[in-house]
């Protein structure tokens, strides 16, 4: 679950503020939109979620080992996108060359880029309505792939640059494209439902 919240005082913050507030509170999952506007995730999730967010990042990170191409994030991370807004996805991934070109300081903080491909795993209390639109806008900030993977439903929705979105069942197998080279997956092979 999702609640907005509003801060009286303060149109915006920075950059710089909202990286504050997030050091401040350690334990909230906070995302800002594009227009400012302050979201908090609750956490944390139940037991079913977070084991099904595992096994999609251990998927990944066993690809990424293998092929040394990138850098995986987990559900604890976040980007300031070009919109301006600071997201968190439940996966991420970043090419080598883009992380090798950040500073340290940067890599140490919340990066000023958009990762190249993400995960977001509905969890109950997620709004499906709402997922969609986070997706489209993680494409609209450069995302190059992006799955919304509904638990409920046994379904994928993937997200490319200029494209449709495209539906495949759990039962299908979801590949990589040109964003994570030869990685492939069946989902009904690896979430518990």
């Amino acid at each position: 679950m999702t609640l907005p919240i509003n801060i009286p005082q303060i149109d915006t913050f920075s950059d710089e503020e909202l990286i504050a507030l997030c050091l401040a509170n350690p334990d909230l999952s906070i995302e800002r939109d594009e227009s400012g506007q302050l979201f908090i995730n609750m956490s944390p999730t139940f037991a079913l979620t977070s084991s099904n967010n595992s096994e999609l990042n251990a998927e990944l990170t066993i690809w990424n080992r293998k092929t040394k191409l990138g850098k995986v994030f987990d559900s604890n991370s976040a980007f300031i996108l070009p919109d301006s807004s600071m997201r968190g996805p439940d996966v991420a991934w970043i090419t080598k060359e883009r992380w090798d070109a950040l500073r340290i300081d940067e890599k140490k903080s919340f990066p000023k880029l958009a990762p190249d491909f993400v995960v977001e795993l509905a969890s109950e209390s997620d709004n499906l309505e709402e997922l969609k639109l986070k997706m489209a806008k993680w494409i609209q900030n450069g995302v190059r792939l992006a799955w919304l993977v509904n638990p409920k439903n046994r379904e994928t929705y993937i997200y490319r640059q200029n494209k449709e979105v495209e539906v495949l069942r759990f039962s299908q197998k979801l590949l990589g494209e040109d964003v994570l080279i030869n990685f492939e997956v069946v989902l009904d092979d690896i979430l518990e439902l």
